[in-house]
């Protein structure tokens, strides 16, 4: 299998059908994948909705929380649970648009094995509210004044990463925020890729704009002392002394009796 896509939802249960049917649409016959939803404490009938899919589409599984653990959680969870070694995120809500993901792959596949990579979507013609689009740049514009990561848009669901980098990152509630930040610690790189940006298609928004900068400051905070005692030692494996080697060593000559 070449890639998973982990879908964090909750309460977004008129928005399942139309997504998976985007993906596939998008992916079969180009790519072996799987479609992960992490469903995160719904109490409407999403997972319902999913379930019902998943007897008609053999590429989509279902994980369940018991009650909502936040979006970071929910991505664990599936990060986790995937079986491929390429990870996509998607948002739940229609925002994000599948027909990326094949040039986020292409990227990847063209990308040198070493140092590992996100590659993280950057929207385009943001199809937000004002109020929010606002909200989002000067948030942007702080985390990158304090923690340097350079990235523009952490906000957008769309990232491509390696299983094994996301699960080197340390893990804490709201990490999906600052997964440049944290990736960059680790010692990998990140590469802003533009994508298309659309209104979501039904339902409501399950953050506000204050709630997401209270939060922020916190976890800005947070990231920052992460990022102060970050270990980077410098280390090399050193050959051992092997056959091979010994055979090439000139012997001494030996000490003659008297």
């Amino acid at each position: 299998m070449d890639l998973s896509i982990v879908i964090p939802v909750r309460d977004e249960e008129a928005n399942i059908a139309p997504l998976v049917n985007e993906i596939c649409a998008v992916l079969d016959g180009v790519l072996a994948y799987e479609i992960l939803y992490v469903d995160d404490g719904s109490r409407d009938g999403t997972a319902a909705e999913i379930a019902r899919l998943c007897r008609e589409v053999p590429q989509l599984r279902l994980l369940r929380h018991e009650k909502s653990c936040g979006q970071s959680a929910a991505i664990l969870s599936g990060v986790k649970g995937a079986r491929a070694e390429w990870i996509a995120t998607l948002d739940g809500d229609g925002q994000n648009d599948p027909a990326d993901i094949p040039r986020l792959w292409r990227l990847a596949a063209e990308a040198p094995a070493s140092p590992l990579l996100l590659l993280a979507g950057e929207r385009q013609n943001r199809r937000d509210r004002w109020s929010k689009r606002q909200a989002s740049r000067l948030a942007n514009s702080v985390r990158r004044r304090l923690l340097g990561d350079g990235a523009r848009d952490t906000g957008c669901g769309l990232k491509l990463f390696p299983r094994a980098l996301f699960l080197a990152l340390p893990a804490f509630d709201h990490m999906h925020r600052f997964l440049p930040a944290l990736v960059l610690r680790e010692g990998g790189v990140v590469r802003q890729v533009p994508v298309n940006d659309r209104p979501r298609r039904k339902g409501i928004s399950k953050y506000g704009n204050f709630d997401r900068l209270v939060i922020g400051i916190v976890d800005l905070f947070g990231v920052g002392w992460l990022e102060r005692r970050a270990l980077r030692p410098a280390c090399r494996e050193e050959r051992p002394f092997e056959e091979a080697d010994a055979a090439a060593v000139i012997p001494l000559p030996r000490r003659e009796r008297l």
